[in-house]
């Protein structure tokens, strides 16, 4: 019977990418990496609400060291996006020091930042307390060319868990787009 002429009979698919991917830390991580992520995936942007979180870039700089060295060889290729977990006290020379070229975070290994309202998920106690007071820091991420990761869900024990996305959306993330 065959395959008619001219037809395909296999399609090679290149690794998909995760933009969110947990790889944890020690002891975790190795088994995370080895077993799974760098035999799966192309690029994955490295979550960082880790304990302690990520929230500079020589932090992302020594967990991406941490990741890279629990990558088995023939995983090795996985492109690491690392990003800056936002706190209170995130600054815009925070967000600076991610610009190899001091200009743009594109060529550097640090491309994104998260924002974990406080108290919002898993190890998110660092988190932001009030987004306003970060516009600064989103305007040099903007000028930087940095993405914005965003958990986007409020706090409030006064509002149910099944609406906690909608009043984010309606409290915190209709101005952040109407501003930037």
């Amino acid at each position: 019977l065959g395959h008619p002429p001219n037809t395909i009979d296999k399609i090679l698919l290149p690794l998909p990418d995760d933009f969110h991917h947990h790889f944890r830390d020690d002891p975790i991580l190795t088994s995370v990496v080895a077993s799974h992520a760098s035999r799966r995936f192309g690029r994955c942007l490295a979550m960082p609400n880790l304990v302690p979180p990520v929230t500079t870039a020589a932090m992302a700089l020594a967990y991406r060291d941490r990741i890279r060295a629990s990558m088995p060889r023939d995983g090795d290729s996985m492109d690491l996006i690392m990003t800056l977990y936002l706190t209170d006290a995130t600054s815009v020379d925070d967000i600076a020091a991610c610009c190899p070229d001091g200009v743009s975070v594109a060529a550097g290994p640090i491309r994104a930042a998260k924002l974990y309202p406080a108290g919002a998920t898993t190890n998110s106690s660092h988190g932001v307390s009030d987004v306003r007071s970060l516009y600064p820091v989103f305007r040099a991420m903007e000028a930087a060319g940095m993405v914005l990761c965003i958990h986007s869900e409020v706090p409030d024990a006064d509002v149910d868990i099944f609406d906690r996305e909608a009043a984010f959306i309606d409290r915190i993330m209709v101005p952040l787009v109407a501003e930037f």
